[in-house]
């Protein structure tokens, strides 16, 4: 009892200790949610925090910049003209390499479209151009627009590209009704950030991630594939990789961008991923298949394209595949290894067989018959097995959140090893 308080109290100050003496830089668009950065700088330079501001002309509206200078007592940059008069030429590459971190609050979806695709038309977004280190955006914003597929991309960009990005919360918005759009309470961000620059479960560990579908040549035309987007092994990748994993992901056919933030290396066939695999498996701590795998290949595709002949029938042979999870299942030392059913009847029973059956650590089973939760889907729902445990269920949510829940089991499968 006393030594899990003192655990208690120790975890507490290292998280309160976290920002102590690093340089931030906060960033302020031009949303309602502006008169929050005020409480939100109090509450940096409560934790020690050294903070300079800076804020796009149309944050200027909701909140003045002296305001955000007296409790930062640092000037604030707002363009170019006021650096130069104050002898500040270059003040968003000064910036830029001053800050230990960065943060972007509110980030509307204005500004998150232009860092997702390296647009440099200000002084704020310039500064967050030549920023190299740690970048936080907390995206504001009405739901709909939270919503639209076109920012739903550029936030899977921001992430691909490393940067730590904050899900809005639901509540009440500035038009009157609640949604999914608001900016979190500034404790709230705090506490995220400082967990996020605090708490890299995986640093130090080797993550495998496989992605997308395998496709099989029929002849050099076509082939046999499935319908995988690869989006929930490239999730898996992408936070593995942001809690401090060296994260190596086998991509085979993928229907979004690849991450930039870890290695990333190309498969077409089941055979090219086995390969790799045999490669790549001895070296790493965790291995998460999430890719698509053909179950079987043509005996003896053509090497010339079949013509299309109305009177002629084509028979392929098919020749069943290995079963990669069961052998490496029988290869693997402390590893853990994660494997995927992807089924549409019976769903716990067929996933619980396949847990058995391939000695595996984890097996996640999702429904793929469901068309909100199926392949091409931005949302997954499903369950987390595990040999001798209850199964946890996890109710329909972002790829994203579903990945983060994965890597907490898999974080204590790793804790379990070294006990």
């Amino acid at each position: 009892m006393v030594s899990d308080l003192f655990s208690c109290i120790n975890k507490r100050w290292g998280e309160e200790m976290a920002l102590k003496g690093k340089k931030i830089a906060v960033y302020v668009t031009g949303g309602i949610a502006s008169y929050k950065v005020a409480s939100f700088v109090r509450l940096l330079i409560k934790a020690k925090a050294e903070v300079r501001v800076a804020m796009t002309a149309a944050a200027t509206s909701f909140i003045s910049p002296l305001t955000m200078a007296t409790l930062s007592k640092n000037p604030v940059l707002t363009n170019f003209n006021d650096a130069e008069q104050r002898g500040e030429f270059i003040p968003h590459i000064e910036i830029a390499r001053w800050a230990d971190l960065s943060i972007v609050i509110p980030a509307t979806a204005d500004i998150i479209g232009k860092m997702a695709n390296g647009i440099a038309d200000d002084l704020v977004l310039s500064a967050l151009t030549a920023t190299a280190k740690d970048k936080f955006v907390v995206p504001a914003m009405n739901d709909e627009m939270w919503a639209n597929p076109a920012v739903q991309r550029n936030v899977h960009q921001l992430k691909a590209d490393g940067i730590h990005v904050m899900e809005p919360v639901t509540g009440f918005l500035a038009e009157g009704y609640a949604g999914k759009g608001r900016m979190p309470e500034p404790q709230a961000v705090l506490e995220w950030i400082e967990k996020q620059t605090n708490d890299q479960p995986l640093r130090g560990i080797k993550v495998l991630v496989t992605a997308g579908g395998t496709q099989e040549p029929i002849d050099p035309v076509r082939f046999i594939g499935n319908h995988s987007s690869g989006k929930m092994g490239i999730a898996l990748a992408e936070n593995a990789a942001l809690q401090g994993a060296d994260v190596t992901l086998i991509a085979g056919m993928v229907t979004v961008d690849l991450p930039t933030n870890v290695n990333v290396i190309r498969i077409q066939t089941f055979a090219d991923l086995q390969t790799k695999l045999m490669e790549e498996f001895p070296q790493n701590d965790v291995l998460i298949m999430a890719a698509a795998v053909s179950d079987y290949h043509v005996e003896q595709p053509d090497d010339q394209k079949i013509k299309a002949n109305a009177n002629q029938q084509v028979q392929l042979t098919l020749k069943r595949n290995p079963n990669l999870l069961r052998m490496l299942g029988n290869q693997k030392h402390r590893q853990v290894l994660v494997g995927f059913a992807a089924e549409t009847d019976h769903l716990l029973q067929n996933a619980t067989a396949e847990l058995e059956d391939k000695k595996v650590d984890m097996i996640v089973a999702n429904d793929v018959s469901r068309n909100d939760i199926g392949f091409g889907s931005d949302q997954n729902a499903g369950y987390i097995l595990q040999p001798h445990q209850k199964p946890i269920k996890v109710s329909k949510v972002s790829k994203q959140v579903f990945a983060q829940k994965i890597l907490n089991e898999v974080e204590k499968l790793l804790r379990k090893e070294e006990g």
